[in-house]
């Protein structure tokens, strides 16, 4: 199968709902990440995700719209608190978990009785969703467990003769998945974190919880309630190590192996004190850009041909919590602390 390259033009726009509406996968920039597409109301079509990807069954999958008037049906109940949270951060990148309708395959919400839903910012990926017709199914559009495509050409990388076609719509502006919040409960729990932070969550909402899977593994046997909780995501095929410390005490460990094949993943202006080969993913106090730029940091160390990958760990305040959770995963949750 020849995957094609399609552009933001009207043609090209309706060939990509054209195949979506026929049951068929198309790659979609969003401002988080590509997403890999298929009508949400079609088992069938939702089927070819997970053989597309290589993911596991049990791992729930969200649904894009593009409009309020789109939620309604797909749910079993809007309760006022998504309200407020959408009024607030819709389009955008929150997704919310619902009661889901009985429109919703069980393909799409793993079997649970929930189904996520998001409106996306970037205007490309709400157009193809109108030209459907139809709301979207679309986790990451990458082999399950690799770092997720911010590009058309990280999609390719992954996807090229799996699916029909890829929709090019730049790079992602956010650069980590949306952050996934319950509102089936009086209060939001976080169940991953993203581009809308706690505090502007507790801002609209008065307060929120965090699961606890958000910095820690979900429990053996547990069910995934949110994608990117169960399994080690985002990683690259090199060993990820996260090392929480100062600059200084993370460029003396580093350092001192450097009589060995490692890789530093450090911040912007920190690479000078390093002896061994780096790549930088962002500036330290600025987890905006790290969030924008991990992903394709982590692809970049497997094209050097990385082996173990010593990575700065950033911050677990703010938009930092998102970047933390995404290289917690890819290094399944190795952490070295050495400041002592």
């Amino acid at each position: 199968m020849e995957t094609k390259r399609l552009t933001d033009t009207p043609a090209d726009l309706q060939k990509a709902a054209k195949l979506l509406r026929s049951g068929e996968l198309v790659a979609i920039p969003t401002e988080t990440v590509y997403g890999l597409a298929a009508n949400a109301l079609d088992g069938g079509a939702v089927r070819r995700i997970f053989a597309a990807k290589g993911r596991p069954q049990d791992n729930p999958l969200i649904v894009h719209i593009a409009d309020m008037e789109e939620l309604p049906p797909l749910v079993a109940e809007v309760p006022e608190l998504a309200e407020k949270l959408a009024k607030a951060y819709w389009p955008g990148p929150l997704t919310m978990i619902f009661r889901k309708s009985a429109r919703i395959p069980d393909e799409v919400s793993a079997g649970l009785s929930t189904v996520a839903v998001r409106m996306p910012f970037h205007p490309l990926a709400r157009a193809v969703i109108r030209a459907a017709g139809v709301p979207l199914a679309a986790p990451s559009a990458n082999l399950s467990g690799s770092p997720s495509p911010t590009t058309a050409a990280h999609v390719l990388a992954d996807m090229a003769g799996r699916i029909p076609a890829v929709l090019d719509g730049g790079m992602s502006a956010v650069g980590v998945e949306s952050t996934v919040v319950d509102v089936t409960g009086p209060v939001p729990c976080l169940l991953r974190p993203g581009g809308i932070t706690p505090a502007m969550l507790a801002a609209v909402a008065g307060g929120v919880s965090v699961n606890p899977a958000v910095t820690s593994p979900l429990p053996k046997g547990a069910a995934a309630a949110s994608p990117g909780m169960k399994y080690k995501h985002y990683a690259p095929k090199a060993h990820v190590v996260l090392i929480r410390g100062t600059p200084a005490a993370y460029a003396a460990f580093v350092n001192s192996r450097r009589n060995d094949p490692v890789t530093a993943m450090c911040f912007d202006g920190e690479e000078g004190n390093l002896r061994v080969p780096y790549i930088t993913y962002g500036r330290r106090d600025d987890p905006a850009e790290q969030a924008h730029r991990v992903f394709d940091a982590l692809r970049r160390l497997d094209d050097i041909g990385a082996g173990t990958v010593y990575c700065a760990c950033p911050s677990e305040e703010g938009m930092g919590l998102a970047v933390y959770n995404r290289l917690l995963r890819a290094a399944a949750f190795e952490v070295i602390d050495v400041d002592g």
